[in-house]
């Protein structure tokens, strides 16, 4: 991508590095998802971030321009699992994302997603772009907070009336936070759409304060990492499409089922098989 071209879609939030049981360390983080599924999907993808210099942005984007603002250290998360449940420590935080650090030709891109994970991104930032813009967001990075050990809990957010009417779409998790329902009817006065996600049994779509639930297809799953990131942006992307989230979110079902099937983001699905599927499924052309 030449930097001169505004992207079709930003993504704006840390990339970071997931501790594994092994020791090992891999790519993980809300915005590395996103990006992958909207390149994937046909787009041309920028990325604004913070990271250390022992993370090599380019070999783990490929195909994106990123931009990144350099830091001391890499964002980086450990989840341990015990008895289903998922515990998680943050062991490292990447410095936090204004609105300075976009690029001014990105601030006019049609798609801008924003992947918060460690309430790195400053609230400015939903203010950076155009207003015709779409913006979608996932919220999960706010509703955390750590303690000195960096140990992980439920943190309640409170963004004032101006934050939430900027959001055109909202996608979160039901075990994100306690009451999902609650949570959907009550932001739902500022925002025009809202998914809650249900994992392997799909999403419910709350537009104009109206739910309406989507099954998700039947899936192997391997890796469930970063499935809800991969909805969003494929949510995201068929909205600006079709113009409605009821096509949106049958579509983005379809591309975070085939996400789970492989370890990381390398079953992230092209376009070709994404529509594909869809082709046979319907039994026609994909509008």
């Amino acid at each position: 991508m030449r930097r001169a071209e505004i992207p079709d879609f930003v993504v704006v939030g840390h990339v970071c590095q997931d501790l594994l049981p092994d020791g090992s360390l891999g790519l993980g983080g809300s915005v590395s998802y996103a990006a992958t599924t909207a390149r994937r999907l046909g787009y041309r993808v920028g990325v604004v971030t913070s990271a250390g210099p022992d993370l090599d942005l380019a070999q783990a984007l490929p195909g994106v321009e990123v931009v990144c603002y350099p830091s001391a250290v890499t964002t980086l998360f450990e989840n341990i699992y015990l008895d289903g449940v998922r515990r998680q420590v943050l062991h490292r935080r990447a410095d936090p994302i204004t609105c300075a650090l976009i690029p001014r030709a990105w601030r006019r891109a049609p798609m801008v997603y924003l992947g918060s994970i460690d309430q790195e991104i400053d609230l400015g930032v939903f203010h950076c772009f155009a207003e015709e813009a779409l913006v979608c967001v996932m919220p999960q990075g706010f509703f955390r907070r750590w303690d000195e050990r960096g140990r992980v809990s439920f943190t309640e957010w409170d963004p004032p009336e101006e934050v939430l009417r900027r959001i055109n779409v909202l996608v979160f998790s039901e075990l994100d936070v306690p009451d999902p329902v609650g949570l959907a009817v009550n932001w739902g006065r500022y925002i025009q759409t809202i998914v809650v996600t249900h994992a392997e049994r799909g999403a419910t779509v709350y537009h104009g304060g109206e739910p309406c639930h989507y099954p998700a297809r039947a899936t192997h799953q391997v890796d469930p990492t970063g499935a809800g990131d991969v909805f969003a942006a494929a949510f995201l992307i068929r909205l600006a499409e079709t113009g409605t989230p009821y096509l949106a979110a049958p579509f983005a079902n379809v591309v975070a089922s085939f996400s789970v099937e492989g370890p990381g983001v390398s079953a992230i699905p092209w376009r070709r098989q994404v529509d594909g599927y869809l082709k046979r499924a319907g039994g026609g052309s994909v509008p």
